[in-house]
């Protein structure tokens, strides 16, 4: 009797949670109970990444016979491979934005299902034993309250059910945001950026999660650490990819 009296509680709790808060779509915030509304969905439709793409970063390319896009044709990348779902424009930058610097942590459920949807195929021939999220430094993990990119991360992994380590891999040195740097100042920046805990066990295959894909300096800082421990393919995920080299 107290078990159905506690659910019926919880029913309407839930019941309450939705009418005050309903649920809204994450790329233009008007009310839609299916998450994505219809209008933001074609427009997500055109800005998706489809091919040709370039065959290391996965941004788009002009031509079929276009195997690597201009970075990746002047870079010599650590990590093997690596897709992004949208092109970092709009609504998706704001959409972006809102998630990572103003708490909308439930965005990640859609940011998650949407790349699973698209990309679900290729992480199965990937075969990852382990995902990682891309850390903060703690300073800047305190100033937020979360790691979006483990946010993304822990549903990725929950979805497909593989082991997700958010532990592991840390940024060690507080570094100027990347938004603001050009492609050789992000090098530099990244230098040394990333380490790894004295008790992590390399296994053969890891993707690694984050929000944004640009030049990759990130990436390659994070997939040079963990191919220096004995990790043999390094594949990453991104929610967006912008245009910038």
């Amino acid at each position: 009797m107290i078990n159905m009296i506690l659910s019926f509680i919880m029913y309407c709790i839930k019941g309450a949670g939705v009418f005050l808060w309903p649920e809204v779509c994450p790329f233009c915030g008007n009310v839609s109970r299916r998450g994505i509304c219809d209008c933001c969905r074609k427009t997500l439709d055109a800005l998706k990444i489809k091919n040709p793409k370039c065959m290391q970063c996965g941004k788009p390319v002009r031509f079929p016979e276009q195997e690597y896009c201009y970075d990746c044709m002047h870079a010599a990348h650590l990590y093997d491979r690596g897709l992004g779902l949208w092109i970092h424009r709009e609504p998706v930058n704001q959409s972006i934005y809102q998630f990572k610097y103003h708490n909308q942590r439930r965005f990640c459920k859609y940011y998650a299902e949407e790349i699973i949807r698209a990309y679900c195929h290729v992480i199965k021939k990937w075969d990852p034993d382990l995902i990682l999220p891309i850390p903060l430094h703690r300073r800047r993990r305190k100033e937020r309250g979360y790691n979006q990119a483990a946010l993304i991360s822990r549903e990725i992994g929950r979805l497909l059910g593989i082991p997700v380590d958010e532990k592991s891999l840390v940024r060690s040195i507080y570094t100027d945001p990347q938004k603001r740097l050009g492609r050789g100042d992000r090098k530099r920046n990244l230098n040394q950026v990333f380490a790894l805990k004295k008790d992590f066990l390399p296994v053969p295959v890891i993707l690694l999660v984050d929000d944004i894909y640009t030049t990759g300096s990130t990436i390659d800082a994070a997939a040079g650490v963990l191919k220096k421990k004995g990790v043999e393919k390094v594949y990453f995920l991104t929610i967006s990819i912008g245009q910038g080299y």
